[in-house]
């Protein structure tokens, strides 16, 4: 678990959190089972170092006001155009219960078939949900691409060695990695024109459609600002 962070309440709202950010402070929400929704503020300084330390998926320390909560970085809002942060969640876990998180791959070694076939590695899946206690989550997996030694190889979920009390959700037959054959010009230039089959849907709770809201609230003025 990386130190603690330290945040304090916000009264600053809506188009008034603006004012904070200018101020170097990020405006934010704490919620979770059990934690009534307060919103609070910390330093850009503070939350990129949490951040980049932790990621989404790594159990932090949030103190408020005196008081500490074992919570998780949700829900970043960035500027559309600087890729700054404008909002983020901090979601405070019971660490007795089982969750669900997305954790980043991380591929190392080194494929024969790459580097004497002139095959194209396809990295496939770049991130995969697992569920453990909260104290459990790993911050990446780790997946080894040794094994593609021939064009045509592939690392299937399955083949990804999970950390202790950590579950792998999800089809264990699906693929992570492949090595396919080299393409001519004319076949990357066919699949680059090809339209998407089919099209994916966000389906949204009725508390994340109110938090999103509350948000875009706040967030607006600052992103109509160039």
């Amino acid at each position: 678990m990386v130190d603690t962070v330290t945040a304090q309440p916000r009264t600053q709202l809506g188009k008034r959190a603006k004012a904070l950010r200018r101020g170097g402070f990020l405006p934010a929400v704490l919620y979770g089972e059990n934690v009534p929704s307060q919103s609070i503020m910390l330093t850009y300084k503070d939350f990129e170092k949490a951040y980049q330390e932790a990621g989404e998926s790594t159990l932090l320390t949030l103190e408020v006001a005196g008081k500490k909560y074992n919570v998780l970085i949700h829900n970043i809002t960035h500027h559309p155009l600087r890729g700054t942060p404008l909002h983020a969640d901090f979601y405070a876990v019971r660490m007795d219960k089982l969750i669900t998180a997305t954790v980043s791959l991380e591929f190392f070694g080194e494929s024969t078939a790459v580097k004497n076939e002139g095959g194209i590695l396809v990295k496939v899946i770049q991130e995969i949900e697992v569920e453990a206690l909260p104290q459990n989550l790993p911050h990446e997996l780790r997946v080894d691409i040794t094994s593609l030694s021939a064009l045509g190889a592939k690392v299937l979920l399955k083949d990804i060695i999970p950390l202790k009390g950590v579950k792998i959700r999800g089809d264990l037959d699906a693929i992570v990695a492949l090595v396919e054959a080299p393409r001519s010009t004319e076949e990357l230039d066919t699949l680059k024109s090809a339209p998407i089959a089919g099209e994916i849907k966000e389906v949204k709770t009725e508390q994340e459609e109110k938090r999103e809201a509350k948000v875009a609230a706040e967030t607006k003025e600052e992103t109509s600002v160039t």
